[in-house]
């Protein structure tokens, strides 16, 4: 019971340091938790409704030219992919970091230019390689879902938040992370995740400004009153 008892206090301690964070970050776990239902319900599909389902809410070009709007949000809700803890890890280390930096709605513009911006950009390329016979005409159906373009975006805009000298080398590891693929691979998703990478980092001025952490206080400090 003594051991219980010592270590009460500590767990205390990091239950209160992680409800702080979680607090400071309110739409990263929103959105964290949207992503938690969609995928429960994805691993009740079939594999065949899956696909079909997924492709519906795709910013392919067959959907883009439908139903833009439609598919830009709701395809911000599904993830390609049968584990959700990766992106529990990602969204709370890179999307948590930068709502608590940035402010919800700065963040949030930031993540949403980098989602649309880089699926228009990526797509529109698509079209031409398709008009021009570079890629085949079943491309317009490609299945595209997933949260990555945002999330590219704010990795980068982060390389403000890093001082110097570490912020030349973090900006030099997401470069080559997110370069190497272009270079390698040179796919749609390749081109959509690099042109992310510079949507990030083109946000600059949104980070002016926010050099406190939300939800943090502001601690004032005032004489006590004479006796």
């Amino acid at each position: 019971m003594r051991i219980f008892r010592e270590a009460a206090p500590g767990a205390r301690t990091a239950a209160t340091a992680v409800t702080s964070y979680v607090r400071g970050a309110p739409g990263t776990y929103l959105w964290l938790a949207a992503l938690f239902l969609t995928t429960v319900a994805m691993h009740g599909m079939s594999p065949e409704f899956e696909d079909e389902f997924l492709r519906q809410r795709s910013t392919n070009i067959h959907e883009l030219t439908r139903n833009p709007v439609r598919v830009l949000i709701s395809s911000a809700f599904w993830i390609d992919g049968s584990s959700w803890l990766p992106y529990a890890v990602l969204y709370s280390v890179f999307h948590a970091s930068a709502e608590r930096w940035l402010g919800t709605w700065r963040w949030l513009a930031v993540a949403a230019l980098s989602h649309v911006l880089a699926t228009l950009i990526s797509e529109g390329v698509l079209a031409l390689a398709i008009r021009h016979g570079a890629a085949p005409q079943s491309a317009v159906n490609t299945l595209d879902v997933g949260v990555s373009y945002a999330l590219a975006g704010v990795v980068a805009v982060l390389v403000y938040r890093v001082p110097t000298p570490w912020r030349y080398g973090y900006l030099l590891g997401v470069v080559a992370v997110y370069g190497a693929p272009l270079i390698t691979g040179r796919t749609f998703t390749d081109l959509g995740h690099f042109t992310s990478v510079l949507i990030g980092l083109a946000c600059y001025p949104l980070t002016r400004g926010a050099a406190r952490t939300p939800g943090s206080p502001r601690w004032k400090f005032r004489k006590s009153p004479p006796p």
